[in-house]
Formats: structure tokens, C-alpha cells, sequence
């Protein structure tokens, strides 16, 4: 399936494959159509993760040229981050050049940033755990000015961090955009609520989806945070009780929604937590009915979690039907609302 090469400048006019696991029907639609495809009742939880500039091109105090790649931010303030080696987006993760292998105390000269490793974690040496020199406003005020938008090489040009924002983004907690909220516009989200469809949020702090090192790539996703409000726990609840269904806007809300429920031993509260809930074939999801995703290869990690929503021979057929098409993937790419009519 090609790629998505950049932004579409109207979103919702993006392809959606609507695929219906009880009865086997693939439909070809456009996301500008969704109202027409939730009913009145029903609610869309999105992730409202803003999205960090989290690529920090800088070098080691020997000269070694690098870049450091955010993963996610642990409570006691150090980073999870991911060393890549010379070169930039341009080229491929797997054909970037090894990284200079660091042990705990070096030094990362980051632009107005400096980062010392704390330690270094498996499955790879070029898995670190590290610790800015600044806190506070002045660390984000380095991040934003030194950083980057995590991307990849399937991308026509360099993006700005507003190509990978959610209409809906708030605090920035991501390190790469929880796309499948991207073809979102305000005034689709006008017209859902216009039909009945009611909307609630939370936070959830997307990680990378690629490294290009095999050992770091078969670990993703890793254990991520989120939060989760009471109003979204009453809204969920509320749906329930009315017949509406509970449609997740991206695998982060999944995981979010899923795994907290299964911490809760099934009951759904709110508040922060750390999810490594991995959802695949037989799960016994608990909490949301249907899923709107972005368009996944086989070969993909997401595709294993959405075999929790409907059988792999039905999801093979969906691809194959999105690839000949002409769907196009990756982030910026077309959608597949995973929901029974």
C-alpha cells in the first residue's frame, strides 16, 4: 500500500473503509460521511494528546553526530528516548548508520539542550533513559525551539508541528500524533454532535511506531500513560445505559480505555495510570464496541490489535479491497471505521 506523502489540505475528504465484523460487509465511503455512520446515542472518545516536537538532532561531547528521539516522559522527570545515528528523516530508520554506543554518564549536546544518560535499557544499547540539565519552562521552551516533528521518509518535505496536531489537541503528550483523530475537523465534530453523536476525551501518550532496530521495533508499543477523566468514565456509562456504542477514535484510546478496565478488573474508573495492555486475536474487549483507525498493513503491530474487533480473514479482505483502491497509509493517509451498522 503507498504511503501518504503529505497532509491533505481537507482532511475529511480522506477514503473510509467501513468494515462490519458480525456481517462480513466492506463498504467504500469518505470520513466526511462518518455522521451518516454512527447513530444518534453512540459516543467517540478521542485522544486530545498534543503532539512534541520530539526529534532532537544534536552530537556527543566527542563530536559524534546523532539524533535523539523522545519515547515518553517518566514521572520522576527523566525521558525514555531512542538513539539514531548521522543523517535525519530523509533516510530510512533501517538504513540509518548505528548510533555511537554510549554508557550511563555521557553527554548529549542537543541544541540549547544538554541530556546525560542515566541508563541503558533493553532489548537495545540504543535504548536510554535520560535526564535534561533544564526543568521546567525552560525545558519545554528548549524542546520547542531545538526539536523537530518525529517523521519518516515516505514524506515529501520537512513537516511543521501544526501538520501533526488534532483539531482537538491539548496537553502535549505525544511523540508522534494519534492520527486517526487527524481527518477530525471542527466542523465535522459540529455535525456528530448535530446527529446525536456525543464526544468525551482523554489523554494518552502516544509513542514511536518505528525504530528500525528489529529487537526495539518487536518491544513497541511499550508501556504508555494516560489519564482519564470523570467525565469521560460517566459518559462511557451513560452510553451504556442508553444502547449507544462506545467508539474509540485510535488504538491509543483502545489501549487507554481497555486497560484500564482490565487494571479495574473489569470496572471502569477514572485517573492516570501506565498501560502495556497488547490487544490481539480472542480479547475480550470490554469497553468500546467499534474503532476508527487509520488503514494498516498485515505486516503492521497495529494489525494485531485489530484482530480484537474483527477476524483476520475479514481484515485480510478489507486490505486487499483498501489496496486495490488505492487507499493510501501512514499517518496522513485514508481511514477504516472497524464498526457493525
Amino acid at each position: 500500500m503507498n504511503a501518504a506523502r503529505w497532509p491533505r489540505e481537507r482532511p475529511e475528504a480522506a477514503r473510509l473503509l467501513r468494515v462490519a465484523p458480525a456481517t462480513g460487509e466492506i463498504q467504500d465511503t469518505r470520513v466526511e460521511q462518518l455522521p451518516t455512520l454512527l447513530r444518534s446515542g453512540d459516543l467517540l472518545v478521542m485522544n486530545d494528546a498534543a503532539t512534541l516536537p520530539a526529534s532532537l538532532q544534536g552530537q556527543t561531547e566527542e563530536g559524534a553526530a546523532l539524533e535523539l528521539r523522545l519515547l515518553a516522559r517518566e514521572p520522576q522527570g527523566t525521558w525514555t528516548a531512542v538513539l539514531f545515528g548521522a543523517g535525519d528523516w530523509r533516510m530510512r530508520t533501517e538504513d540509518r548508520p548505528p548510533p555511537p554506543v554510549l554508557p550511563v554518564g555521557a553527554r548529549l549536546l542537543l541544541g540549547p539542550l544538554t541530556a546525560r544518560v542515566v541508563e541503558v535499557l533493553p532489548p537495545s544499547p540504543r535504548l536510554l533513559r535520560v535526564a535534561f540539565d533544564a526543568e521546567g519552562a525552560a525545558l519545554w521552551a528548549g524542546l520547542y525551539r531545538a526539536g523537530r516533528p518525529v517523521q519518516y521518509s515516505y514524506l515529501a518535505g520537512p513537516l511543521s508541528l501544526w501538520h501533526i496536531q488534532t483539531a482537538y489537541a491539548a496537553r502535549p503528550w505525544a511523540v508522534e500524533p494519534p492520527s486517526a483523530g487527524l481527518p477530525l475537523t471542527w466542523a465535522m465534530l459540529l455535525e456528530l454532535r448535530r446527529n446525536g453523536v456525543q464526544l468525551a476525551s482523554l489523554t494518552h501518550a502516544a509513542g514511536l511506531s518505528s525504530t528500525g532496530d528489529p529487537a526495539l521495533d518487536a518491544a513497541l508499543p511499550r508501556p504508555e500513560r494516560f489519564e482519564l477523566p470523570s467525565a469521560t468514565v460517566e459518559a462511557i456509562h451513560a452510553t451504556r445505559e442508553r444502547g449507544g456504542r462506545v467508539i474509540a477514535v485510535g488504538t491509543t484510546v483502545v489501549r487507554a480505555l481497555e486497560g484500564r478496565a482490565a487494571q479495574g478488573g473489569g470496572t471502569l474508573t477514572p485517573g492516570e495510570g501506565v498501560t502495556d495492555l497488547l490487544l490481539g486475536p480472542g480479547f475480550q474487549l470490554r469497553v468500546v464496541q467499534g474503532l476508527l483507525t487509520g488503514v494498516h498493513e498485515p505486516t503492521t503491530s497495529h494489525y494485531t490489535l485489530l484482530q480484537a474487533f474483527a477476524p483476520q480473514p475479514l481484515l485480510k479482505e478489507a486490505a486487499k479491497r483498501a489496496e486495490a483502491l488505492g487507499y493510501l497509509g501512514h499517518e496522513f493517509g485514508d481511514a477504516c471505521l472497524i464498526l457493525d451498522p
